[in-house]
């Protein structure tokens, strides 16, 4: 195996996990806006400034923390700058976005998985 093998082989493996990931994630959030819909009748919007919000909070912000992860945690709550983008994070659906990620994800695997059978057949 190659060097090239060798990185199309871990990148298809990334972009596998990225995608399948992405879209259990996907279906996860998308049920559980179904679920309170059908509970309370009211479809809770969940953007992505909300969803990045929440993510942060559980994995790796903690209060009092600095540094770069920080300062996106304290942007998406009160920005003072690129009002614009805030405003597009807070309208965009985190389900769409980690719709998209996911195909995104799936279609960097089939790509790597299309160049390595292409090295195959050459042999």
């Amino acid at each position: 195996m190659n060097a090239r093998q060798f990185f199309l082989r871990i990148t298809r493996a990334a972009g596998a996990l990225v995608g399948y990931g992405c879209l259990a994630a996907f279906l996860w959030l998308t049920g559980t806006q179904i679920y309170r819909w059908f509970r309370a009748g009211d479809w809770t919007h969940i953007g992505v400034s909300e969803g990045l919000r929440t993510l942060l909070a559980r994995c790796c912000v903690k209060d009092g923390d600095t540094g770069r992860i920080a300062t996106l945690m304290h942007w998406l709550d009160a920005p003072v700058d690129w009002l614009g983008v805030h405003k597009v994070l807070e309208i965009v659906p985190a389900s769409l976005a980690l719709f998209a990620a996911s195909i995104v994800g799936n279609c960097i695997a089939i790509y790597c998985r299309d160049r390595l059978d292409e090295l195959k057949r050459s042999k």
